[in-house]
């Protein structure tokens, strides 16, 4: 690209960092903080949102390894925050979909979720991901290539059709009464179905809105030259960086801290 498209490009990924952590990294340390600061239990059963939140805050606070590039021309910073990248694109959505999953066994599969509660299966589920980021996070510090844009399009593809087979199933066993439920019982347990299919639905909205347009131009990799490639990628990723607030928001949400959206 010439000197005004790069330069251009540059403010903008500085906007979105800007924007990113303006709004974004707060609402995340808040959502962390709630977390930590609850009990074991919690501690327990928001594991999966404690990593989402501690990704988005790694990656916000990356981007501080942008400027020092843009400003300084460092070239070893522009790699720490390719590195960081990774977080973006693989640890939140991989994470996302285990919160996904975690609600649909609930309500679809009770006896399997009870016997895979125990924390010890949530932690071994976090450390696997994490080993997958980190993968995804080197391989990115040295090649940034379609190889890995496909990788990454064959991986979103796979998680945002469990979470719509989720989304799906638990919409079904809402419409499905449990057998032999009394009405009390049963406005309870719809009660509850309601709400993981909300968060479901939640999570499929906002990582449709992150990665929508990402995914829909990596197939155009084939028939665009590379400078129009670039500046199409480049725009796709800044809007998804740009919605680093929507997790925090739903989790806050879900744990009734937004006053204008507890009726929901």
């Amino acid at each position: 690209m010439n000197t005004t498209t790069s330069s251009f490009f540059g403010i903008l990924d500085i906007g979105a960092a800007a924007f990113n952590n303006i709004v974004g990294l707060p609402l995340n340390v808040y959502v962390l903080w709630l977390i930590m600061a609850g009990t074991r239990e919690t501690l327990a059963s928001d594991l999966f949102s404690l990593n989402v939140a501690m990704s988005q805050i790694f990656f916000a606070l990356s981007t501080i390894w942008f400027f020092v590039f843009v400003k300084l021309n460092v070239f070893w910073s522009l790699k720490a925050y390719l590195f960081s990248r990774g977080l973006f694109y693989t640890a939140q959505p991989l994470f996302l979909c285990c919160i996904c999953v975690e609600f649909y066994a609930g309500v679809v599969h009770p006896v399997l979720f009870l016997r895979f509660k125990p924390l010890r299966y949530r932690v071994g589920c976090c450390c696997v991901i994490w080993l997958i980021t980190l993968v995804f996070c080197f391989y990115l510090l040295y090649f940034v290539d379609p190889i890995y844009l496909f990788a990454f399009f064959i991986q979103f593809i796979l998680i945002y059709s469990i979470i719509i087979f989720c989304c799906c199933s638990v919409l079904r066993a809402l419409k499905r009464p449990g057998p032999g439920e009394k009405i009390t019982e049963k406005k309870k347990s719809n009660r509850m179905k309601r709400r993981a299919f909300k968060i479901i639905l939640f999570i499929m909205i906002s990582l449709g809105i992150n990665f929508f347009f990402y995914m829909a131009v990596i197939p155009m990799q084939l028939s665009l030259n590379f400078g129009d490639f670039a500046d199409a990628l480049t725009i796709s990723t800044l809007l998804g960086l740009m919605t680093g607030f929507i997790q925090p928001l739903l989790y806050l949400h879900r744990a009734g801290k937004l006053l204008c959206c507890r009726g929901l």
